[in-house]
């Protein structure tokens, strides 16, 4: 467990790298915004997420834990009903939520950099209302 990473995990830092080489520049970790999100984009109120697989549940029915289900089930529930409060809070606040699976960053991380890409476009546009 002391080798799992809360932060810095090589599918945040491919996201990273890619958004920062299309000169698009971010926050990271930020602790005085509900989830502490992995990036920050504050001029256009965009909160990114970059959930683990396992840690987060994705396709949790089909793929919960066969072993010691007493203590990965509620644990693994748990973070995902506190991904769904951040995302709430946040939207409250004004933020645009966006939340990657790692598998979708080390697959098809050009799918992940044009959705953020789009949602800037629009924003810029006056698309979208952002903040001055």
């Amino acid at each position: 467990m002391s080798k799992i990473r809360g932060k810095n995990s090589k599918p945040e830092l491919l996201l990273r790298k890619a958004l920062w080489a299309k000169h698009i520049r971010f926050r990271i970790h930020r602790k005085d915004l509900p989830g502490n999100p992995d990036l920050v984009i504050d001029k256009y109120q965009l909160a990114i997420f970059v959930d683990g697989d396992f840690w987060h549940g994705y396709e949790w029915k089909a793929r919960k834990p066969k072993t010691n289900q007493h203590f990965w089930i509620p644990k693994i529930e748990r973070n995902m009903q506190r991904d769904q409060f951040a995302n709430q809070q946040l939207t409250e606040m004004g933020y645009t939520v966006m939340r990657f699976w790692e598998h979708q960053i080390r697959k098809n991380l050009q799918a992940c950099i044009n959705q953020v890409m789009l949602y800037l476009e629009a924003a810029r546009l006056g698309r979208i209302p952002v903040k001055d």
